[in-house]
């Protein structure tokens, strides 16, 4: 049996194989080949399982994000189908007698830049549609299957890291469990595994070896530990621990149509986070009492181009109907520092946490930015849907916000599209800045939502990707705590409501010194909504 020490990010117990992450970024090598018949027959044969996984991506979009998400699967299968595309990739391997994958690589690049070229709008966003079909038979012709799980079985999930563009490619319902070498306790593979419900350890460092692949294993979220290999007896403490675990989630369950009430009846909204429309389903399931967070890059992150105004709507449309009146509180492009997305074409920064992102891309890219309020205005019809702008640190750029949803409601009055005209609007308080001029702020909109993991980080000047600092990282430091009550005292003096929305809204630890400072609203991940009920009824 081996051991190894990380550190937890969600409590737990796992147990199944070990499947490592594949990246799937290996560099294509040109190889002299022999026998070409063969060759195209080996891309003809990746070509039509690429397009098998296709459909499959295509059927599985369709019920969890709607016909107009799917779309892009169904074009990538038609592209596969193209005939100059098919001819070229041939015509390289007959020709220079290469190997098929350095042809559909070279194909691949070789459209991507004819396409880009193009004058029309609508050619030149399929470039990297191209280069997506191409990498994606490419992975097929080297054995590797995309999105980093292979076979149906699921796993407890190895990685060095996952970016943030990686975690919405998972199959989530394939993964038991994480275990990586690096990140922190704030990374965005610890959020996702605590949005997951699902146990966690980082930072097990290099001794996560890839011969440990296939290996039976366990991970104890509780602990922080790793048990490759395990033995009979610690195997038979961990089942132990694992049913202990399910029974205490049971008792939980009982806490489902109950109120968020202390014992001297102070109430508080809890509400969930999530990056998806497949998510709706755990905070229904967990009884939140709405969305405090809908992360709408990660519509951003899993596109391969810019999503359109129909493709927006139609997610926003279907969160705000399957909530039922409930509050949905979307987040405009929160893109740039850990979340890069390569068509927008962000320079690479010194300093990204400090950089060009989130309402800086959107105030100075306009069309980007209309395009996602349109969508929000439209789909705001549809149910109780509020906005929401991260990263604000003036009053300034609050007013010019509101001038662009001005422009946004006049252009569809005039094209006859319905919309809701008064649309419920906040800002995130997540720079010092922002809490400063909090009391400013709150003249201005209808409500604050905290971001604590970027407010500690900025607060603190800690680098919160940064697992050397994790010891020099406290949320719980007095400044932060001192920053949240006086946002929230400004809050209330102005008339708006206040919630979290970052990790330490989930901290039980903190809940009663939330409740003392009046916040309004905790959101949540969906699997921490019914523990953080249990805590504020414990509250006096």
């Amino acid at each position: 049996m081996i051991v190894l020490d990380g550190k937890s990010v969600f409590g737990g117990i796992a147990i199944g194989k070990i499947a490592l992450f594949e990246k799937g970024d290996d560099p294509v090598k040109r190889k002299t080949i022999e026998d070409t018949n063969e060759e195209i027959k080996r891309f003809e044969n990746a070509k039509e399982k690429a397009k098998e996984e296709l459909k499959a991506l295509y059927e599985k979009a369709l019920l969890e994000v709607g016909e107009a998400n799917a779309m892009i699967f169904d074009v990538h299968q038609m592209m596969l189908d193209d005939l100059d595309y098919i001819e070229s990739i041939r015509n390289m391997i007959e020709t220079q007698k290469v190997n098929a994958e350095f042809a559909v690589a070279t194909t691949g690049d070789n459209f991507a830049a004819m396409f880009s070229g193009m004058d029309d709008a609508y050619m030149k966003e399929r470039a990297a549609d191209v280069k997506d079909i191409s990498n994606r038979v490419i992975r097929v012709l080297m054995g590797k299957q995309s999105g980093g799980i292979t076979g149906n079985e699921p796993v407890i999930l190895v990685a060095e890291d996952l970016a943030p563009s990686e975690t919405v490619q998972l199959d989530k319902s394939k993964v038991l469990g994480f275990a990586t070498m690096y990140g922190s306790s704030n990374s965005h593979t610890a959020i996702l595994a605590r949005t997951m419900n699902i146990p966690a350890v980082i930072g097990l460092g290099e001794d996560l070896l890839t011969k440990y692949d296939g290996k039976m294993a366990v991970i104890d979220g509780f602990t922080g530990m790793l048990y490759i290999d395990p033995d009979e007896e610690t195997m038979k403490v961990m089942e132990e621990k694992r049913a202990k675990d399910q029974e205490q989630k049971a008792l939980l369950e009982q806490l489902k149509g109950k109120e968020n009430v202390t014992k001297s009846g102070q109430k508080i909204n809890v509400y969930a986070n999530i990056g998806n429309v497949s998510d709706v389903g755990a905070v229904l399931k967990n009884d939140a009492g709405g969305i405090g967070l809908f992360r709408s890059e990660f519509l951003y992150l899993e596109n391969s181009d810019f999503p359109t105004e129909e493709q927006q709507f139609a997610v926003y449309k279907q969160v705000a109907e399957n909530m039922a009146g409930k509050k949905v509180i979307i987040r405009t492009l929160d893109i740039g520092a850990d979340k890069q997305v390569d068509y927008f074409g962000l320079d690479k920064e010194e300093n990204p946490a400090l950089g060009y992102r989130a309402i800086r891309i959107c105030l100075t890219r306009k069309e980007i930015f209309k395009t996602q309020l349109r969508a929000l205005y439209r789909a705001a019809m549809f149910g109780n849907i509020s906005i929401m702008f991260p990263m604000i640190i003036s009053v300034a750029e609050v007013h010019e916000i509101k001038a662009i949803i001005a422009e946004v409601k006049e252009e569809l009055k005039n094209e006859g599209i319905p919309f809701k005209d008064d649309v419920e609007l906040g800002v995130m308080i997540e720079t010092p800045a922002s809490v400063m001029i909090s009391r400013e702020l709150a003249k201005e909109v209808d409500f604050f939502s905290v971001g604590t993991n970027d407010l500690t980080q900025y607060t603190l000047a800690i680098d919160r990707q940064n697992a050397k600092l994790d010891k020099f990282y406290d949320p719980h430091h007095p400044a932060v705590l001192a920053m949240i009550k006086m946002a929230a005292d400004n809050a209330h003096a102005e008339g708006a409501w206040i919630g979290i929305c970052g990790e330490l809204g989930a901290d039980l630890e903190l809940t009663e010194e939330f409740l003392k400072m009046g916040l309004d609203e905790l959101s949540v991940s969906p699997a921490m909504v019914l523990p953080l009920r249990k805590r504020i009824r414990e509250c006096e």
